[in-house]
């Protein structure tokens, strides 16, 4: 029964976004981008709480902007926006593009995942662009907690940065819960931590010639109900 429930509404959901999505311009299209994001993309919890810090010069981090704080964004001088969850249909998605192209906001799109091991390849995608992007740079994910966090602890690490201070991008102030599958990038930098410590190897040569990303995920056990708040209640992505 919960098995046809779930089919039904992915079908309706389907339905519904092929009628916007492919034109903000049409009748009624915006609007109901904007439903999409305020409610199915949780937004309106966004209105309560940005989770907004810098955590290098000119580089800050948050959760998913609306086009309001994307107005307020550039008004602060802001020049690029890098969202971590990727290319998507969400409303707040094609919002954020169409907003930050008439503000002359850089949007850059690069996906992260927050409940699997990173790949390598993933992480050094995401070090290059956090390098050579114009600053002041806005790194978002969806609640600013898990993919966000693990960008910017890469970034603290591959800047030389202790792991320790990598690892409280990691934390619950910014909602982050380690004891659920988004524990997977706590032991992913806990990992490179071990090996600093063992080795005083730096964070790439460890990411691209040492880390074992399998023996990770094999090694990774979450509690269950951890994930049951992360992956039911909060649906983290």
């Amino acid at each position: 029964m919960l098995g046809e429930v779930k089919a039904a509404w992915r079908r309706w959901d389907a339905d519904w976004r092929g009628d916007w999505t492919a034109d903000l311009d049409a009748p009624g299209a915006r609007a109901r981008a904007a439903f999409d994001m305020t409610v199915f993309d949780h937004g309106f919890l966004r209105w309560i709480w940005t989770n907004e810090a810098e955590f290098a010069p000119g580089l800050w981090r948050a959760n998913q902007p609306d086009p309001t704080r994307l107005r307020r964004l550039a008004a602060r001088g802001f020049r690029t926006v890098l969202n971590v969850r990727g290319v998507s249909d969400w409303g707040s998605y094609l919002l954020e593009r169409e907003t930050c192209a008439a503000l002359g906001l850089k949007l850059i799109d690069h996906r992260l995942y927050s409940r699997g091991a990173p790949r390598a390849e993933e992480v050094l995608g995401v070090l290059e662009i956090l390098n050579r992007a114009e600053r002041p740079l806005l790194l978002h994910c969806k609640s600013g907690a898990d993919r966000a966090g693990l960008a910017a602890a890469c970034y603290l690490l591959d800047q030389g940065r202790p792991p320790a201070e990598a690892a409280a991008e990691l934390s619950l102030r910014y909602l982050h819960i380690r004891w659920a599958k988004t524990g997977i990038l706590d032991a992913f930098v806990d990992a490179y931590a071990a090996a600093r410590a063992e080795t005083g190897i730096a964070f790439r040569p460890w990411l691209v010639e040492v880390y074992d990303r399998a023996a990770l995920t094999d090694g990774f056990r979450p509690n269950g109900a951890g994930a049951f708040i992360v992956d039911r209640i909060l649906r983290r992505e």
